[in-house]
């Protein structure tokens, strides 16, 4: 490579390290979280369509239509830039103001908005793929739940929803695989993942093959790690039965 010289320890000691390991914990939590969020709004959307209403049903379509049809570096920046630019000055100087409780900081706005972004938009994609495994579930498991006295919702957490999960189990997987690794585009409004960091030092010390070859290897092992987890929980909650794909 024209006598370059590979120095792993550019970047696996001192400051660019610790810059690694930060932006480690950060694509982390911000997986988690935006995880968290996803999951919880996905099953919302599910629920929405569902529903007898056409207009809850338009809401939801709508909602997946537009999160799924634009980029999401486009959507951090439509958050970042222009949504937080419209809150009211007393609720953007709290969200940019350090706080702490009991030794614990709570999340930048850089953070809160990633979270918020990333959640969204994977929202619209784990939805879809609930409504695929759905539509694969017997309609008369439906009409057994309701005959047997549960509610509309008791029949969709108790008999359908856990039918849904299995039938799209292994795309599910792939959608928070790829949330994880979406989380790199956060680095577009500052926040300190670990490309931010792989970045930072290249700019600190001109090793950025090193960097992004640390860094990618990292998003491997945090792939076949969370891979392996998800593969593990749909055996466990399918009572070692093999999951459909």
């Amino acid at each position: 490579m024209n006598g370059y010289r590979f120095d792993w320890l550019a970047v696996l000691s001192g400051l660019p390290r610790q810059w690694l390991l930060s932006g480690l914990l950060t694509t982390l939590e911000l997986s988690l979280l935006a995880s968290l969020l996803a999951t919880a709004l996905a099953v919302a959307l599910l629920a929405l369509r569902l529903l007898p209403s056409r207009a809850c049903a338009a809401i939801a379509t709508a909602y997946i239509s537009v999160f799924r049809n634009t980029p999401l570096a486009v959507q951090f920046l439509f958050w970042y830039f222009g949504v937080v630019s419209l809150l009211p000055a007393l609720w953007r100087q709290w969200l940019t103001a350090p706080h702490h409780w009991q030794g614990l900081s709570f999340p930048s706005l850089e953070m809160l908005v990633g979270v918020w972004g990333l959640g969204l938009f994977s929202a619209a994609f784990l939805a879809e793929d609930l409504r695929a495994g759905m539509r694969a579930v017997a309609r008369g498991q439906f009409e057994a739940g309701r005959s047997l006295g549960l509610g509309a919702w008791q029949t969709l957490r108790l008999v359908v929803l856990p039918q849904a999960l299995a039938n799209a189990w292994q795309p599910l997987i792939g959608q928070y695989l790829n949330l994880m690794k979406n989380s790199t585009l956060a680095m577009s409004i500052a926040v300190a993942e670990l490309c931010y960091q792989a970045n930072q030092i290249e700019s600190y010390n001109f090793h950025a093959i090193e960097a992004f070859a640390v860094v990618s290897a990292a998003y491997l092992v945090l792939g076949l790690v969370l891979s392996a987890l998800l593969q593990g929980l749909g055996r466990h909650a399918g009572g070692g039965r093999h999951v459909r794909h």
